[in-house]
């Protein structure tokens, strides 16, 4: 199969290998920049992880069904692409049940209730005060490290010197963030709720010595300088169709159903081998960016992969006929639901959860949390399921590495007890069963799906189900990265994935670097 027959010219100023949300974004700058460039996506539709789906058969819900949230999606991209998409903010940051005393309460923060729920919690001010200390430290750093990620990589120096704190740089990039949260904060849950940012997909103690939870928690506080966590407009995919739209306006060709085996270079030259379901061919390009993990860049260029990547999360998507009602009557379940609702992560729980499963056990008490995104943005759902109150979940679980889930038949029976057994922590809190809220599909099945870091290899090649492709990095250059941290031994060969250097997240950040460095800038 001859590229000329497949494609518009023999040799491509850039070939993105990979149509994820990343490979959009570089795509979109190069053909701006007046490069020629083709994109080869695997699968039949370009977005990757960062897509919006109907799961449920015969169900008009518009569910983001990987990823769900967007925090550190830069506005320069946004503006810079002409992108037609938009987020909302949530009115409320988290919800948090628990009992004290007997009795179902919970900690509130937002809609103008966090002094007043921190206070019914524990009983004074104190933890309050501590909040806004803390966090007041971290929107400092947070504004003065996010405007570093879509430039040149910082030295270490050079980015101490920008957050100018040395308490601050210390409880980030030195020390456990255990240690941190343990010195400001007395209250278990409190504690807990500021833990759950250091452990999305990363499988880490409070005082992991390798600071995985640390970079983990960096990255989700520092997200357009504020650390918020915002609803996209019509699901996660109006993201990535606005993407596929800037990029094919600016003049990339963009083709689906083509998978990259093989990249032959030179350093000057190269030579993406791609297989489609009629045959194999090639194509040329001066330059590669490879919107893949780290896993499959080696792969392609037939070198040794590096150490294996380990996912750490269970993924369930819900579609309700209602909210369910609270045990904890002090709040609305509009309100509780509006943002994240973390579910049995109190500080000891999660270090306990966490503990149980580097044992090789599934936690007994699950950790997860949970978002409605039809709450911010009801366009998602279709007019006569909005009609009708119909809301949807989705719940992102803690703790439950790839080890955890044995291959063939034991995974699903498996993942069948996990799902049971993370419910029934929800369900704790509830006044009635989450169970007795789900809709149902046009066979009569419940709406419900989940997926374990095995289910996300297998959809999406993530490697080990790893949402980030690797453990995430510290932002700012060790010695072994390039200029923009996207660079690879191959001069024309790029990486613009989320295993790049300021990588993870939906964030468009590496493929926006991947494209200055090749552009020379």
């Amino acid at each position: 199969m001859p590229a000329a027959l497949q494609f518009s010219r023999d040799v491509y100023d850039a070939v993105v290998v990979g149509g994820g949300h990343n490979g959009l974004v570089a795509a979109a700058y190069l053909a701006r920049a007046g490069r020629s460039v083709l994109v080869l996506e695997r699968l039949g539709r370009t977005g990757g992880a960062a897509i919006s789906t109907r799961p449920f058969a015969g169900v008009d819900a518009r569910l983001s069904r990987y990823s769900y949230l967007v925090s550190l999606l830069p506005d320069t991209i946004v503006r810079e692409l002409g992108l037609r998409f938009a987020v909302r903010k949530r009115t409320v940051s988290s919800y948090t049940p628990t009992v004290r005393g007997g009795r179902p309460t919970g900690l509130l923060v937002g809609a103008d209730r966090t002094r007043d729920s921190f206070a019914a919690l524990t009983g004074s001010d104190r933890e309050y005060a501590a909040w806004e200390a803390f966090y007041g430290r971290i929107r400092t750093a947070a504004e003065r490290i996010f405007p570093t990620l879509t430039g040149p990589l910082p030295s270490r120096a050079e980015l101490r010197a920008r957050v100018g704190d040395e308490a601050t740089w210390r409880m980030l990039f030195e020390e456990p963030i255990g240690t941190a949260i343990e010195r400001h904060f007395a209250d278990d849950l409190v504690r807990g709720v500021v833990l759950t940012d250091a452990l999305i997909g990363t499988f880490a103690g409070a005082h992991d010595p390798s600071l995985a939870q640390n970079r983990c928690f960096l990255y989700h506080v520092v997200g357009g300088g504020t650390g918020d966590w915002d609803v996209p407009v019509g699901g996660m995919g109006a993201l990535t169709d606005a993407l596929a739209d800037a990029a094919r306006g600016a003049g990339a060709e963009l083709v689906t159903g083509h998978e990259a085996i093989r990249i032959d270079t030179d350093g000057t030259t190269a030579e993406v081998a791609f297989r489609t379901r009629d045959g194999e061919g090639t194509v040329a390009a001066r330059r590669v960016l490879v919107n893949a993990s780290p896993q499959a860049l080696a792969g392609l260029l037939g070198e040794t992969p590096p150490a294996p990547a380990e996912g750490s999360q269970l993924k369930v998507n819900m579609l309700l006929r209602r909210l369910p009602r609270l045990r904890d009557r002090a709040v609305d379940p509009r309100q509780a639901f509006s943002g994240t609702f973390h579910v049995a992560e109190g500080y000891t729980q999660l270090e306990t959860a966490h503990a149980q499963a580097a044992s090789g056990r599934l936690p007994a008490a699950p950790p997860s949390e949970i978002y409605c995104h039809s709450l911010t943005d009801p366009s998602i759902l279709g007019p006569e399921l909005a009609a009708r109150g119909y809301q949807t979940l989705t719940l992102f679980g803690l703790h439950t590495p790839a080890r955890l889930f044995p291959a063939g038949d034991a995974h699903d029976a498996t993942r069948d007890a996990l799902l049971k057994a993370t419910l029934a922590e929800l369900d704790a809190h509830l006044d009635e069963p989450i169970a007795d809220c789900l809709a149902v599909d046009e066979d009569g099945r419940p709406c419900i799906e989940a997926k374990t870091p095995l289910d996300l290899e297998r959809d999406l090649r993530l490697p080990g189900g790893h949402i980030f492709h690797r453990d995430l990095s510290f932002p700012y250059a060790d010695g072994t990265t390039g200029r923009w941290g996207v660079e690879t031994a191959h001069p024309n060969v790029l990486l613009c994935g989320a295993g790049a250097v300021r990588g993870g997240g939906v964030s468009g950040i590496p493929g926006h670097n991947a494209a200055m460095a090749a552009l020379g800038r």
